[in-house]
């Protein structure tokens, strides 16, 4: 029998999916505060830049995951490029950091735009638990339980969930036209100041990035089926491609929403600028309604990361005898174990860290090898073995050129001002080799 495989649309909806999510509707409550860039130019400045970097990542990535047409992402690609160390290594932050904490943040993104609509504040806990992260857990197990029903069943509510989503989203951002009068209570200017070049050469912008580039991750998320993608050549730089640059397009028109509407006192530090919005727009009666829809928004993404987080934990289970379990599929194409464990995975990081410092470490930690998979098309050119489906990166070689001079510039802003993530990152990755190297043996 003929295995399922995922649709080209299905493909394009996981990349805007996997992007439009917690962080376009979350990232901006952290940019506008002191030590931050609160200036409205520079900001959509770097909401462009973002988008910039990630068509660049798209176009490579499109290359390479057609030169190495299996799934698992980077885990198979850095397998392939350099060694299976560096392979094993990456499919391990993933399974355990990469798409487990970006899951985690997610559903706690949920939780706070669903918690309107119970009438409760965010401060308040059930048994010493916060309401929050109990909601977070109930959304993961609900995702997860959907991705056990197979390839098309997954497929088919991500195409519906992400449909919503987009019209969520066109509402939005047509909103102030219709309350144009109640709207312009901001008083901001999007014309450049007398420190806006200077901001957008500081460190303060590299920081900022991070928060943009957790936004915008998701951009290489149809990479992680390419073996369960129907005609790959085709399918998936389109997915890419498309899916990246109508995601850019809205994240900067969103922005330019939220400052409009909305002072920066106003969303400083919220997670739930959906709801601010829409509050301040409608009212709370009908806020409460966007709420409602806003966390299926939300949930739309956290199914995308279901699908392609997975597939990262199969592959390593077909590689490796030690996660052999994870191999496993049923014949609806899920790998249910591999969904078992990111779901647990992902519930216990709810209930570990807060919503910034998953936010922050995801975000360098997936920049991390996503650098590295960039730097992989020059070893890929330089090989010459790239077969006929091998679908070229565009502005070659200044595409690479440009994601890796800003993701590195990104990654120099850990080094000076938060060098305990980067601690953290190879206290995590220590385990990953000692298990690797005793696997071998």
């Amino acid at each position: 029998m003929k295995a399922e495989k995922y649709s080209k649309a299905v493909a394009t909806n996981m990349v805007i999916a996997n992007m439009v999510g917690t962080g376009i509707f979350t990232t901006l409550g952290f940019q506008v505060i002191e030590g931050g860039i609160p200036d409205p130019f520079v900001i959509l400045v770097i909401w462009l830049v973002g988008g910039i970097i990630s068509l660049c990542g798209a176009t490579v990535y499109g290359e390479v995951a057609t030169s190495i047409p299996k799934s698992g992402g980077e885990y198979t690609f850095l397998t392939h490029l350099y060694h299976p160390l560096l392979g094993f290594i990456s499919g391990w932050i993933s399974i355990t950091i990469g798409f487990s904490a970006a899951i985690a943040g997610l559903s706690i993104a949920t939780g706070e735009y669903f918690l309107p609509i119970l009438g409760m504040e965010n401060t308040e806990v059930f048994l010493g638990i916060p309401i929050v992260k109990l909601i977070g857990s109930v959304v993961i197990v609900a995702v997860a339980i959907v991705q056990l029903g197979g390839v098309k069943v997954g497929g088919m509510v991500q195409n519906y969930m992400t449909y919503i989503k987009l019209t969520l989203v066109a509402v939005f951002l047509a909103l102030p036209f219709f309350f144009g009068t109640q709207t312009n209570t901001s008083g901001i200017s999007f014309a450049p100041s007398e420190g806006s070049m200077d901001m957008i050469f500081s460190l303060s912008f590299a920081g900022s990035l991070v928060w943009v580039m957790f936004a915008y991750s998701g951009w290489n998320a149809s990479s992680y089926i390419v073996g369960n993608l129907d005609n790959p050549k085709r399918n998936l730089p389109f997915s890419l491609m498309v899916g990246t640059l109508s995601v850019a397009v809205l994240y900067i028109l969103l922005n330019t929403v939220f400052m409009y509407v909305a002072t920066f006192d106003e969303l400083a530090l919220k997670v739930d600028l959906g709801n601010v919005i829409s509050t301040k727009l409608l009212g709370n009666s009908i806020g409460l309604v966007f709420s409602g829809v806003f966390s299926l928004a939300l949930i739309s993404g956290l199914n995308a990361m279901f699908i392609a987080g997975p597939r990262v934990a199969q592959q390593m289970g077909k590689d490796h005898v030690v996660f052999k379990v994870l191999g496993k599929e049923s014949k609806s194409g899920a790998p249910r174990a591999a969904i078992i464990t990111m779901m647990v995975i992902s519930i216990i990081l709810v209930f570990i860290f807060s919503f910034s410092d998953l936010i922050k470490f995801t975000g360098f930690t997936l920049s991390i090898f996503a650098l590295l998979t960039v730097v992989g098309v020059f070893i890929l050119r330089k090989r010459g073995n790239q077969g006929e489906n091998v679908v070229k990166a565009w502005a070659y070689p200044l595409s690479p050129i440009i994601f890796i001079a800003l993701t590195l510039w990104m990654i120099l802003y850990f080094v000076i001002e938060e060098p305990i993530i980067i601690l953290w990152f190879f206290f995590i990755v220590a385990p990953a080799m000692i298990i690797y190297y005793l696997s071998k043996r």
